[in-house]
């Protein structure tokens, strides 16, 4: 094939034999459609992609995978539509369509998934084993708990997971063949595949080798249930109970603000807050700079209530004058604020909350009498010692009461907390070691780069250009991409221990590009014996594992093969589409932007297209956590996939749409017209098909209907550009109806030349129109409706319709001349004049009709007149038929006259005469 020519090669073509209609079937129907054409695609490779074509040619697509962690849902369907409906139209408009298929088995749903399924979870520590029979296949739900599971090497979880998620991924493709998408299936990856792992693992050391990718102990948002860190792009802010309290903060003795009015004791400062158990925790109270109330506070101290800690007021312009007392008590860390206090303000760590979301157990140091706390701090920690956050608040209010240091009761309120997008407590703010990439959240230079690749790149619909502006303009730190999960991709890492057991972790042991991927919970590093894993002197590897979107965030990379396949890459990469919901633009669509923008500086891909989401009949999104949704199987057993897909492409991008079986009915109405009006339409040709010939058309009714398509095609071919289908369908669907109630039921006589010994010119004109016109709409509609339009091109055209070329204006023009369009509209309008006057007399529209005289807008009579003889035919006026300019402003055709010729009686039934 060469490097410039799209394929030709057809579906079933070889068992096409005989004339076109001797192809076309006795009854219509479009059940079973979907199977015999998913065979024949399959069988002819209809939809492979030529990897010779040269890279302006090529289309690539970097397909959404879908989490493979059950079922695929009803958006699925309406997102990937949009995606194919595109495909499509690229590939019969010449470009040579990359369309992969990814799975998406890296991550949480999946983890879960498979320790409920086979009754084990990770343990990275354990060595593999090959041997390997899990507990239980198929589990029952009842195997959750940590403590009924089997532990299991990271290499058998991940063997397991590829077993299990192999026979989702099955159903998921079958879902998708018989929904129609044209996917080059002999391309798909999963994200847990060895070389989706080495991929992710090999742009992590080049950020590294760049110092873009850096490892800090900092304070990060910690969910305890989970018992991981989480980045930004995760949360999620709730409404969540809580209650103000007023608490006493003591000037310190010997500070300029612990002198009392009239030498009498200095008056106490009071705070509110929702979190008092963090009060052993404080590290200094802070107020606006500009808050008159405590400038002669500023530079002074204060003594915590309780613990007699002491520590400084600041003035920050963070704090909130109006928000409580004006003065909030900064902790090490309640929550975002504090921890850009912390640092601004250059303050202390005390943290007392742990990873398990427990207070520490151990005293912390600066509770010590030794560190100038008051004497009853050592004797209160035991008291809150192991306690949840929700406890030691209680204990803490309790002895606030006790000490006279509560103003008042606490008052209830509504708190908004960050939460991890799929837990169900607030998180906590924790201290760690974790790995990150830089993201423009601390570097302004950078995060200008990634707003002008905003720019650059095409948003469709484009205001949601915006959001993507917004989340970057707000990154207020660095992308946090470590996780403390035991499945996943782990870091390529590990680090010396010295001769005292103590690791070195700013010395760490990387491997080379060509090993990977390892697992430094059981590969060895270069220049180590496994003997020597976890003792002096010798090594340990990173126990944590990457944040999905880190792997995610590659999957061009994936699809592409950047690794592997340099000239595959070379081919599709920058990709011309990302298709994606418009709830990720924070998560997947950025970070893949600053991935591509670090490693290859560009954009991923030139057009972003984002599809809304799919709305329950209460207007609220379907989605698996809500249980709303819908299986689409059964949907698309019971209308149809060209039906479906109807309703799928009628929504725009970036809109919610709402789920509408109504518009899936009307889908299949129009899927099964088309059949219906095609086969009528071929009727006209007999044995040898009917002719594709411009020159044949001269009759100003067939030139009228040419120009109008040739409209259609340009509008239609706008939209597609611009990823507005939609518009496109709407603009051929329009015309197709009037296409099927005007045009054929003018012209059918004229096609059949019903008596006529020779074909006349006429006739010749009036089927050539027919199938110019239905070559041209049978490839506008094949990117929505691939089933019918393929069944119908292969009754009377050779190879695939979803293979010729996109339709194009030019031949029609040229056919049509200077044709008007409204000719047809107007000629239509008489016929529907005449027809409304038998349909209010309630007779055949077979009635012939004597004598007849139409009203007709002046701007309309001499439409009407150059197709007089269309109409007098398809409304059987076998007498004078007179046309009457109507009055000025008048816009309706109207019957001013008309003789019906009265139906002949019917013969009495009976006995035969004799």
């Amino acid at each position: 094939m060469s490097d410039d020519q799209p394929t030709t090669s057809s579906p079933a073509a070889s068992d096409q034999a005989g004339s076109a209609a001797s192809r076309v079937p006795d009854k219509v129907s479009l059940d079973g459609l979907e199977d015999r054409w998913n065979a024949a695609w399959t069988a002819d490779r209809t939809y492979s992609f030529d990897r010779t074509a040269s890279r302006a040619r090529v289309y690539s697509i970097d397909t959404p995978p879908p989490t493979v962690s059950g079922s695929l849902h009803v958006g699925h369907v309406f997102s990937f539509t949009h995606t194919d409906v595109d495909a499509r139209y690229r590939r019969m408009s010449g470009r040579e369509v990359f369309y992969p298929m990814g799975w998406d088995d890296n991550g949480l749903p999946t983890e879960r998934r498979v320790q409920n399924y086979f009754g084990v979870r990770c343990d990275p520590s354990l060595p593999y084993d090959p041997d390997l029979t899990p507990p239980q296949v198929g589990g029952d739900g009842k195997s959750g708990k940590a403590a009924d599971q089997l532990p299991v090497s990271r290499r058998n979880f991940i063997e397991l997971c590829e077993r299990l998620t192999i026979e989702d991924e099955r159903e998921f493709e079958s879902l998708f063949r018989y929904l129609g998408l044209s996917v080059d299936w002999d391309h798909h990856y999963q994200t847990i595949s060895a070389e989706s792992r080495a991929v992710a693992q090999q742009a992590f050391l080049r950020n590294l080798a760049r110092g873009e990718a850096y490892q800090a102990e900092a304070p990060g948002l910690w969910d305890v249930t989970f018992q991981t860190a989480v980045a930004q792009a995760e949360l999620e802010a709730r409404d969540y109970p809580g209650a103000f309290h007023r608490v006493a903060f003591h000037p310190a003795s010997g500070t300029a603000g612990g002198d009392g009015a009239a030498g009498g004791a200095a008056a106490p400062v009071v705070i509110e807050t929702t979190r008092p158990e963090l009060i052993p925790a404080v590290v200094a109270l802070v107020a606006h700079p500009d808050d008159e109330r405590y400038q002669h506070l500023f530079g002074t101290t204060v003594r915590s209530p309780l613990f007699g800690v002491e520590v400084p007021v600041l003035a920050h312009p963070l704090a909130e004058p109006d928000k409580g007392a004006g003065i909030a008590m900064c902790c090490t860390f309640g929550d975002l604020t504090d921890v850009q206090w912390w640092r601004e303000l250059q303050l202390p760590t005390r943290s007392v909350i742990g990873r398990d979301g427990r207070l520490v157990r151990e005293t912390p140091a600066w509770l010590t009498a030794e560190a100038g706390a008051s004497p009853s701090a050592a004797g209160l920690w035991p008291q809150l010692a192991g306690k949840t956050t929700f406890s030691a608040r209680a204990a803490v209010v309790d002895a606030l009461r006790a000490s006279g240091d509560l103003d008042g009761e606490p008052v209830s309120t509504q708190r908004k907390a960050n939460f991890y997008e799929r837990g169900d407590k607030p998180l906590e703010i924790v201290t760690s070691r974790q790995w990150y990439i830089r993201n423009g959240g601390r570097d302004a230079g950078l995060r200008d780069e990634l707003l002008a690749r905003g720019k650059e790149l095409a948003f469709h619909p484009d205001f949601m250009r915006v959001r993507y502006e917004n989340w970057v303009g707000g990154l207020n730190g660095d992308w946090l991409i470590s996780r403390q999960r035991f499945f996943g991709v782990p870091f390529p890492v590990w680090y010396p221990v010295d001769a005292d057991g103590e690791v070195d972790h700013d010395a760490p042991i990387l491997p080379t590009e060509d090993q990977l991927p390892v697992d430094p919970s059981a590969d060895v590093p270069p220049g180590y014996t496994a003997e020597q894993r976890g003792v002096a002197g010798g090594f340990v590897g990173d126990p944590d594992v990457m944040d999905t979107w880190a792997t995610s965030s590659l999957t061009p990379h994936i699809a592409g093969g950047w690794r592997t396949d340099p000239d595959l890459f070379a081919r599709v990469f920058p990709m011309d589409l990302r298709p994606q919901g418009h709830d990720i633009i924070r998560t997947w669509l950025f970070s893949t932007v600053l991935r591509a923008h670090l490693e290859h500086g560009s954009l991923p891909w030139g057009n972003a297209a984002l599809s809304g989401w799919i709305l329950d009949p209460d207007r609220k999104k379907m989605s698996k956590s809500k249980g709303n949704v819908v299986t689409p199987r059964g949907l698309l057993e019971e209308h149809g996939t060209d039906a479906v897909r109807y309703w799928a492409a009628s929504a725009r991008l970036g809109t919610d749409a709402a789920f509408e079986v109504g518009q899936m009915k009307i889908g299949r109405r129009l899927a099964i017209k088309v059949l219906n009006a095609s086969k009528f339409a071929l009727s006209f040709g007999g044995d040898d098909g009917l002719a594709i010939d411009p020159a044949l058309v001269t009759e100003p009714l067939d030139r009228a209907m040419l120009a109008g398509l040739a409209d259609v095609v340009e509008r239609s071919t706008a939209a597609f550009e611009s990823y507005e289908t939609p518009r496109a369908l709407e603009a051929t669907e329009t015309f197709f109806w009037s296409f099927c109630d005007d045009y054929l039921e003018l012209v059918k006589d004229r096609a059949y030349g019903a008596g006529a010994v020779e074909l006349s010119a006429a006739t010749a004109s009036a089927r050539a129109a027919l199938g110019l016109a239905l070559e041209t709409l049978l490839r506008l509609f094949a990117p929505v409706l691939p089933f019918a339009t393929e069944e119908v091109w292969s009754w009377w055209k050779e190879g695939s319709v979803h293979r010729a070329p996109w339709p194009t204006s030019d031949g029609l023009r040229a056919a049509a001349g200077d044709a008007d369009p409204g000719l047809l509209a107007a000629a239509g309008a008489a016929l529907a004049a005449l027809r409304k006057v038998k349909s209010e007399a309630k007779v055949s529209m077979r009635t012939e009709i004597s004598r007849a005289e139409l009203v007709v807008p002046a701007d309309a009579v001499a439409a009407v007149t150059s197709a007089e003889s269309d109409v007098r035919a398809a409304g059987r006026v076998t007498g004078e038929l007179s046309l009457v300019a109507a009055p000025e402003g008048a816009e309706t055709i109207e019957v001013r006259l008309a003789d019906l010729v009265p139906a002949e009686p019917k013969a009495p039934e009976g006995p035969a005469a004799g």
